[in-house]
């Protein structure tokens, strides 16, 4: 009898550790083989697969050799920026595939296929599987899927409706003016200045975001935006690891600091939220900012927790300063390169506005203004690739995707195609005269805010915001390129100029 219980026990056990063996392999050989076949089946070329790592080495290799030393002063930042991606591209074609790990990448530089994918509404491209790590930085209508997704976004969308957007221009001019102020008082007449304008844009953005948003002001919101930053930092290390099950309970270093950070920045939300809450038991809620529509929101229908406001507080925190930050400065780079360019702004400025501060019908009728942006926003996108998980077999034009493959969409590799744009690498914002599509030859190519549903909400917001503060810089200075100038453009989630943007400043 014990032999026969001895036995079963041991067979049981046998099975076991088969069953666990089968499930090890499939999963790190045999169904990356596989998917492999059949990628290549239908002319997809790519890298070979590897255990464990994939190209994660050569990834990070091409990254570190790339970001060592600045470029020279020209728009061609794809080497630079993506050269890993932009190296697979040039070896295996606009379609082609690479290995995050036993996860196979498929990247897609194509304006067609880009766009079949992000409009996709069969619901079988969704946010990626990320290391949790990743998620510290907001858990906010980014990260969402399905029905949660549809209700969060039409709660924030509404906070950007035009007539939203026309009451929100006073904010922006008070922002504006204080900085506008702020260099008049460092630059002496007939004089010049240099400051670094992308820290001068970090805290103009952040004080537009807190006062339309938060209906606060930057010096109370100043140390959310340093904490975020930081935390920024850590994300983009995690998302170019693979995550090992449970490491993110291990109290090392970092894991102790991403979590001290989330901490501190959730317990400063909720003390701007209590008093926004106070505001509006009192009654004395002037103006329905992004928060108190949130807060409304949350206390009328329940779809919203108090923990989901301070995630949203997070992402727009983040996102809504980095993104027209990074794009002035950019800006103010470019236009320094291209000084006729800068001319051309100017004389358009002056011409609808004079010295008065610009009002929001002025504002539309910015033509110069507006195809500098784009033309920005094209050669310097804030998001230079977006990444989607396919969850089951999909067919996509005349390819099909196998489930399990992530699609790795390189946006600034498609803004420099010859294929859509003429002289991609020139910087040349008449191509924009005839709106976005003439421009990228009756293609959508085109894709600096994303696309179809998930496309950013935000967008007109932040170009309101760069028209008016780029409007009333041109009023105001001149400027060009300081001489410590370093061309260094990378990826910190968003595009920003690595080692700073030093411009010297003159009075018009």
């Amino acid at each position: 009898m014990e032999d026969f219980i001895f036995k079963t026990i041991a067979s049981s056990f046998a099975l076991l550790v088969l069953y666990i063996v089968i499930r090890l392999v499939n999963n790190i050989w045999w169904r990356p083989r596989s998917t492999e076949k059949l990628l290549r089946q239908q002319g997809i070329r790519g890298s070979s697969y590897k255990l464990f790592n994939g190209d994660i080495s050569d990834m990070k290799n091409s990254a570190i050799k790339a970001l060592s030393k600045p470029i020279s002063l020209n728009h061609k930042i794809a080497p630079r920026v993506t050269p890993f991606i932009l190296k697979m591209v040039q070896q295996h074609g606009n379609v082609s595939f690479y290995w995050f790990g036993r996860r196979p990448r498929l990247i897609v530089v194509d304006a067609e296929l880009t766009r079949l994918i992000l409009t996709s509404k069969n619901g079988h491209f969704k946010k990626p599987p990320r290391n949790p790590l990743i998620k510290i930085l907001t858990l906010g209508l980014s990260s969402l899927e399905g029905e949660a997704w549809t209700k969060r976004r039409r709660v924030v969308t509404s906070a950007f409706q035009l007539e939203k957007l026309k009451a929100m221009v006073p904010a922006f001019s008070i922002s504006c003016h204080n900085m506008i102020e702020r260099w008049e008082k460092l630059v002496k007449p007939n004089g010049s200045f240099e400051l670094d304008v992308s820290v001068e844009f970090d805290v103009l953005a952040g004080d537009v975001i807190a006062r339309t948003a938060f209906g606060s002001s930057y010096q109370e919101a100043k140390k959310i935006f340093e904490l975020q930053k930081e935390q920024a930092i850590l994300v983009n290390e995690a998302l170019s690891s693979i995550y090992i099950p449970g490491f993110r309970f291990l109290p090392t270093k970092k894991n102790k600091r991403r979590y001290n950070l989330d901490f501190q920045i959730k317990a400063m939300l909720r003390d701007i939220i209590q008093k926004k809450e106070q505001v509006m038991r009192e009654g004395q809620l002037k103006e329905h900012d992004l928060l108190s529509m949130l807060l409304q929101c949350r206390d009328q229908n329940n779809s919203l927790t108090t923990e989901d406001v301070i995630e949203e507080c997070k992402l727009f925190y983040f996102a809504g300063q980095v993104t027209t930050s990074n794009t002035l400065a950019w800006t103010l780079i470019v236009l320094s390169m291209h000084p006729e360019w800068q001319e051309k702004a100017r004389a358009e400025v002056l011409e609808i506005f004079g010295k008065k501060a610009p009002d929001f019908e002025g504002i539309n009728h910015l033509k110069i203004v507006s195809m500098i942006l784009y033309e920005v926003l094209r050669l310097y996108p804030p998001v230079t690739a977006i990444d989607k998980y396919n969850w089951c077999d999909t067919r996509v034009g005349n390819m099909s995707i196998p489930s399990g493959v992530e699609v790795h969409l390189p946006l600034l590799l498609l803004h420099y195609d010859g294929n859509y744009w003429e002289k991609p690498e020139e910087f040349n914002p008449l191509r924009f005269s005839e709106g976005v599509s003439k421009a990228s030859k009756d293609h959508i190519a085109f894709y600096p805010f994303g696309w179809g549903p998930r496309i950013c909400p935000g967008q007109n917001f932040a170009f309101l915001e760069a028209k008016l503060a780029l409007s009333m810089i041109l009023q105001h200075f001149s400027f060009m390129l300081s001489p410590s100038y370093a061309h260094a453009p990378s990826i910190s989630i968003t595009l920003k100029p690595q080692l700073g943007a030093p411009i010297v400043i003159r009075r018009t």
